[in-house]
């Protein structure tokens, strides 16, 4: 069965490390440096195509931006598990704080960051 819930992917990722003998590599740092080698592999899918290309992905290349996701989300998921971080709580919060940083009625269409709010 694959796994529909973070809870189930994260053990299926801890199972896949463990089998490995892999956890002595995943020090934060190892791991934080590899999510982001593959979020720029990411990056290099949009690099030189428009905006509305980037919007209207062919059937390939979402498939290869997924694979890369991927790689990215695993990393994040053993970043949080090796520091003992409950990522949907951890965001949660993010989003209860963004909420007070950026109000409806001061956020609603706007790209400027709260501090321009002033």
């Amino acid at each position: 069965m694959t796994p529909d819930s973070i809870d189930q992917l994260r053990a299926r990722v801890n199972q896949f490390v463990e089998e490995r003998d892999w956890a002595q590599f995943h020090s934060p740092k190892n791991l934080s440096m590899a999510m982001i080698v593959e979020a720029g592999e990411v990056v290099e899918h949009f690099q030189w195509i428009t905006e509305a290309d980037s919007k209207n992905l062919d059937a390939e290349k979402k498939e290869q931006v997924g694979e890369e996701l991927s790689d990215t989300f695993v990393y994040l998921l053993r970043i949080a598990e090796v520091c003992g971080i409950d990522l949907i709580d951890a965001a949660n919060k993010k989003i209860d704080l963004n909420a007070k940083k950026y109000p409806v009625e001061k956020a609603k269409g706007s790209n400027a960051k709260y501090t321009e709010y002033e």
